[in-house]
């Protein structure tokens, strides 16, 4: 009995789901640049600190995470009594910005997919930080480096928010989907001009009825007794009477019929 409720134990902690986070694009994206190298080569966040930082985010050290626009909060427990309180700020995005480069590459219409749970790559490239110094952290901790234990299981958390939304990023980087519509709608794409630009309508002809109208398209010629299916000829002018032996004379009567048509001879 009791070797069987060690097993039960043992299978129920097997069964525990471990926490993960930079699971998408997005938030590998994010990740890379929070962990990444500053300009001069020298690592921003070493590798004792990221391993201690992912331990911290498995066991649940982050409590009260806030994600605000361009500024992320939280408290940390660490090694001491009292949590460490991390504030993280990004380097914000300019909205009316962000929608003129969405419609100079094409890339309005991946706006619809993020309510789905995608994440389009034109929108994250234009959108996600590029560079160390586009994230800042602050720390209440005793340790100076750049990227604390704190800032980086912190930032594990906004990772983890992010593959869950897409639109977190949008909060993170100081944007929303619902202003972004907005400036867009405000300030709609502006058509190519045309090489002839139509004759504008005036007051008196607002309908347009004496506006000239373009030329027609130009059409190859084809005879259509030669181009088309010959069979639902045939069966057509069985359907009116005529012999199954006049059907290949008939069919050269409307031949020299369709000639005299297109060759304007009476």
């Amino acid at each position: 009995m009791s070797a069987r409720k060690s097993t039960g134990r043992k299978n129920a902690r097997s069964t525990i789901a471990v926490r993960g986070y930079a699971l998408t694009p997005w938030s590998r994206a994010f990740v890379d640049v929070v962990e990444g190298r500053g300009p001069d080569g020298s690592s921003v966040a070493d590798s004792r600190h990221i391993t201690k930082a992912r331990r911290y985010f498995r066991d649940r050290h982050v409590r009260g995470l806030r994600i605000g626009a361009g500024r992320v909060t939280s408290s940390v427990e660490g090694t001491q009594l009292e949590p460490f309180d991390v504030i993280i700020t990004m380097r914000t995005v300019d909205t009316p910005t962000l929608a003129d480069l969405l419609r100079d590459r094409g890339g309005v219409d991946e706006l619809m997919r993020l309510p789905r749970g995608e994440q389009p790559p034109i929108l994250g490239e234009l959108l996600l930080p590029t560079e160390s110094a586009d994230i800042a952290a602050d720390c209440t901790c005793p340790d100076e480096a750049p990227r604390c234990v704190h800032a980086l299981a912190t930032a594990y958390e906004v990772a983890a928010e992010i593959d869950r939304s897409p639109l977190t990023l949008l909060t993170v980087m100081g944007t929303d989907l619902r202003g972004l519509l907005a400036e867009i709608d405000a300030r709609p794409a502006t058509a190519a001009a045309p090489d002839e630009a139509p004759a504008p309508l005036t007051f008196d002809d607002f309908y347009g009825t004496t506006t000239p109208l373009p030329p027609p398209p130009s059409v190859s010629p084809m005879n259509p007794l030669t181009a088309l299916d010959g069979t639902e000829l045939r069966a057509a002018l069985r359907a009116t009477g005529v012999a199954p032996a006049d059907i290949a004379e008939a069919i050269d009567e409307l031949g020299d019929l369709y000639d005299r048509m297109t060759s304007g001879d009476a």
